[in-house]
């Protein structure tokens, strides 16, 4: 990720026509949008269309930028939004419902236990497993989230507290 005084010149410049801004942050955020965007489908050809529809529905409205947040979040609104609104026009959400929760594992954990982790997780609604995906593994504020999803931040809160706990009766976390 670039640092944020880096982040505004760039984007500063794109909006000029600069193409080598464009392309420097293409290269910066590329892989980890990729990478965040993988946690809700294990098909890559799918997850690379999403990564690329975000990036040209994020230049194309480049002038939108607000400047509030960082360039990250709001690329990962976008690619949030084109997911969402292609599993919308599928029947079914089974790409979302097998989310890739691969990580690394934590230390403290087994391999057992964080086997367990994943699968309760993977059986998560939607939009309890982005919440908790987005706060506990990307480590947005729930502020950010409630941007991201259209949510008040207050219901995010909620929703990751009662996942919490619906996890705690599971006794995996």
């Amino acid at each position: 990720m670039l640092p944020e005084k880096e982040e505004i010149a760039l984007i500063n410049r794109a909006l000029s026509g600069d193409q080598k801004a464009y392309e420097k942050l293409y290269e910066s955020y590329v892989e980890i949008l990729f990478r965040f965007l993988a946690q809700f489908s294990d098909q890559r050809e799918q997850v690379k269309d999403w990564t690329q529809v975000a990036f040209v529905k994020a230049f194309d409205n480049l002038d939108s930028f607000k400047f509030n947040s960082r360039f990250k979040t709001w690329l990962f609104s976008i690619g949030l939004n084109v997911m969402r609104s292609e599993m919308r026009s599928k029947i079914t959400f089974t790409d979302l419902e097998e989310a890739n929760l691969d990580k690394q594992e934590p230390e403290h954990s087994t391999s057992h236990d964080w086997s367990l982790l994943r699968k309760a997780i993977r059986k998560l609604s939607p939009e309890k497993r982005m919440i908790l995906l987005l706060h506990e593994v990307e480590g947005y504020s729930h502020n950010e989230i409630g941007s991201m999803l259209n949510i008040k931040e207050g219901t995010s809160r909620v929703i990751l507290h009662r996942t919490k706990e619906e996890l705690r009766k599971q006794q995996l976390v």
